[in-house]
């Protein structure tokens, strides 16, 4: 396989300062489709990463991607050392900055950091390569034909010559860059696909300050925030007479996060605008003195503003009001009722329901969700007259930039972030709301600060998952064959709906409709967006459905995707039938799904999103009188995949992710106020909680990689569901489902 190298792809190689190579290569956009082979360089790439081969043989790769523990600083160096023909002992990475000008989508977050490393990396490590076997040729005279390697050593078999990669990198930095190079056929490969331990693995088990809480410079303060206890309120007053009294306290203020005439982007969040800044020498003295304010809150207006999104500008609406979840369940209620916003027709759905000689109506509703991660919100900031630095937990750190610029009133070039690594993100930390409010709160203090949030800072601040609901309807003529497939789906403040994923395609009448209720209550990413609620209501529904026909789960769900395989309806069906058939019968092989055990329910769930097809079977069982998940067996196509360590350990946890989640996950609201804010009242799952088997198994077709981090967690939410009804007959329709069945 060869790739064409253009000029703005590889710009140049160079002496490294004490010997050595430094090849600069293009770093694509992040959010890319994953590239094939033949994939021409952007033209309007830009010089943004590079490699470092010492004369001591140390490989050193710069990675641009924020990492947060789904182990990209060790999936994405095997792609390099794989092409290089690298010792992988002799590769190490180092996070880079942030550093727009050299690289482009610094960008953590969709399941794509492996998938659009793909073919750079691969042809970063095979021109470094060519290199250096050029390099190796001229010195002893002989055709590069004839060079090979081998764990970062050149070899000429005629001659018996051999050199060490660093011994010959300086030489190699004057060697041309080549238009062509040829990458591996992947049946050589022999580091992807085995597992490498994490990069990282001895700095995180020995303690070494890798997060933003390690952080310190001399003179900085500590900074809480306090912010409105309800949706919808804000700051009136403040009397901080008693907390300046306390130990340790340096300043009480108010901030406003934007400036009243900012357009935010989309991944700005305007949750509080107003907040009440506590400064202090430490973080327990600012603690106490927060509890000391006496704050005064009013209803906040309703406002409406455009938020810059990845293709469009969109209007929104922040209503006025202090909401409350039972209030929000009646209106999703009432909108499920109304006609939506048609997005797909197929045939004449409407014709077919109106002859058909019976309709099936389900609805199915989950509530707003936490993130949870493990490290709350943090931030240190230091803003000076001309320029501001940052170190940050982010996952998108080039899109707070441009805020950072405006509310700050420097250029971007100015604006210093430095990554730090993230205990855990799951969309979270997209927003970087925190960073902004620790520079106006640096700006304010003329000096160093680290914001620190609590548990119940972040619990009550919001950028939730949103609330959804979805209600399908299917219609069956009198010998109970299935008509017409009827979606209507929506939520708050978002919409769920992905239209053209199955069974569209597998239906002729088919009618996919959404709809979407303002809020001020702020939502955001949550791991698999939309996605891992669709999954839940779309695959919740095709089991009974193939119920109510009298077919086993698997059996129906294979027959429609045959029928979108060999006849599909319309065309922008946007999942591969064969490769969804072919991950569901590994699922099915894998778990012996025929057989059946006492005491014990089997609930099967599949689904596409993020380019990948994951499929799975849980085993349930009753304890202490709550089901609970007794094994998992998953099987996923995400084309090759390059770390089965990383990999696995990705699956594990969205899928123990998706049973916390599924059973117990729940934001409740009175009145706009947030009714959980620990781990005492928001239950996530526990360790004796967890599944004690869980058996991972990849479709192995040579395809490039897609996504690993999110796709594995949508399809649990109805696995779990459809185990609960195998195990107990009871249909489960509302989020979290331990919840409702003890209603």
């Amino acid at each position: 396989m060869s790739t064409t190298l253009n000029r703005r792809s590889f710009l140049r190689a160079a002496l490294l300062t004490g010997g050595g190579l430094v090849l600069h290569f293009n770093w694509p956009s992040a959010h890319a489709a994953a590239a094939t082979t033949d994939t021409p360089a952007a033209e309007s790439a830009v010089l943004n990463s590079y490699i470092k081969i010492a004369e001591n043989g140390s490989i050193t790769l710069f990675n641009p991607n924020p990492e947060f523990g789904q182990n990209v600083k060790t999936s994405l160096p095997m792609l390099l050392a794989e092409e290089l023909d690298a010792n992988w002992e002799d590769v190490a990475v180092e996070q880079a900055d942030f550093f727009p000008e050299r690289f482009a989508r610094q960008f953590t977050g969709g399941s794509r950091s492996v998938g659009s490393a793909w073919i750079p990396l691969r042809n970063a490590g095979a021109t470094a390569r060519y290199m250096l076997m050029a390099a190796a040729a001229k010195q002893w005279n002989v055709p590069v034909e004839e060079i090979t390697t081998k764990d970062s050593v050149i070899h000429h078999k005629n001659s018996g010559k051999s050199i060490a990669y660093g011994a010959i990198a300086s030489a190699a930095s004057a060697i041309p860059v080549p238009d062509k190079v040829k990458l591996k056929d992947p049946k050589y490969f022999h580091i992807i696909g085995t597992s490498k331990k994490n990069v990282e693995i001895d700095n995180l088990l020995t303690g070494k300050p890798l997060f933003t809480s390690d952080y310190k410079v001399e003179g900085m303060l500590i900074a809480m925030i306090v912010h409105p206890p309800a949706f919808g309120l804000e700051v009136k007053a403040v009397d901080d007479t008693e907390a300046r009294k306390m130990p340790g306290v340096r300043d009480v203020f108010t901030i406003d996060v934007f400036n009243a005439d900012y357009a935010p982007n989309a991944f700005d969040t305007l949750t509080f605008n107003r907040l009440v800044v506590v400064t202090g020498d430490t973080i327990w003295q600012v603690m106490q003195a927060k509890k000391r304010l006496k704050v005064t809150w009013q209803t906040a207006a309703a406002t409406e503003y455009s938020v810059g999104a990845f293709v469009k500008d969109e209007k929104a609406v922040r209503p006025v009001g202090l909401e409350s979840t039972a209030d929000h369940y009646a209106q999703m209620a009432q909108y499920a009722q109304q006609a939506g916003i048609v997005k797909r027709r197929d045939g004449n759905p409407e014709e077919a329901f109106k002859s058909a000689a019976r309709i099936l109506e389900r609805t199915y509703t989950a509530p707003y969700l936490v993130h949870n991660t493990m490290e709350p919100v943090s931030c240190f900031a230091h803003v000076m007259a001309d320029k501001a630095e940052f170190y940050a937990p982010i996952q998108a750190p080039e899109f707070i930039t441009g805020t950072l610029s405006a509310r700050l009133g420097l250029p971007k070039e100015k604006i210093a972030i430095k990554l730090a690594r993230m205990g855990g993100g799951f969309g979270l930390r997209a927003y970087g709301h925190h960073l902004v409010e620790a520079a106006v709160i640096s700006k304010q203090v003329a000096g160093p600060i680290k914001l620190v949030y609590t548990r119940e800072d972040e619990a009550t601040y919001g950028i939730y998952r949103p609330t959804y609901s979805a209600t399908y309807r299917a219609a069956f003529d009198k010998d109970n064959k299935l008509l017409a497939l009827h979606v209507k789906a929506g939520g708050i403040p978002e919409s769920p709906l992905s239209e053209n994923r199955f069974p569209a395609g597998a239906i002729d009448n088919y009618l996919a409709e959404s709809w979407q209720i303002a809020s001020n209550i702020t939502i955001g990413a949550f791991r698999a967006p939309r996605s891992n609620f669709m999954a839940a209501a779309e695959q919740s529904f095709l089991d009974e459905l193939a119920a109510e026909l009298g077919e086993d789960p698997i059996d129906y769900r294979l027959a429609l995707l045959r029928r979108a395989k060999d006849n599909p309806v319309g065309k922008s069906n946007d999942y591969d039938a064969a490769r969804y058939i072919e991950v569901i019968e590994l699922a099915r092989d894998q778990s012996n799904w025929g057989t059946k055990k006492a005491g014990v329910g089997r609930g099967f769930s599949a689904y596409f999103c993020h380019n990948t097809y994951a499929a799975e079977v849980v085993d349930m069982v009753i304890e202490n009188g709550e089901p609970r998940v007794k094994s998992v067996v998953a099987a996923v196509d995400c084309g090759i995949v390059v770390n089965k360590d990383a990999a696995i350990n990705m699956a594990e946890g969205a899928l123990i992710d998706g049973i916390g989640n599924a059973l117990f996950g729940e934001q409740l609201f009175e009145d706009g106020v947030p009714q959980k804010s620990n781990f005492n009242n928001y239950r996530i799952i526990r360790m004796n909680e967890i599944p004690k088997h869980i058996d991972v198994h990849f479709v192995d077709n040579g395809k490039a990689p897609t996504g690993m981090g999110e796709p594995l967690f949508p399809p649990m939410f109805a696995a779990i569901a459809n185990g609960i009804f195998s195990l107990t007959g009871k249909r489960v329709y509302k989020q979290p489902f331990l919840k409702h069945m003890e209603a």
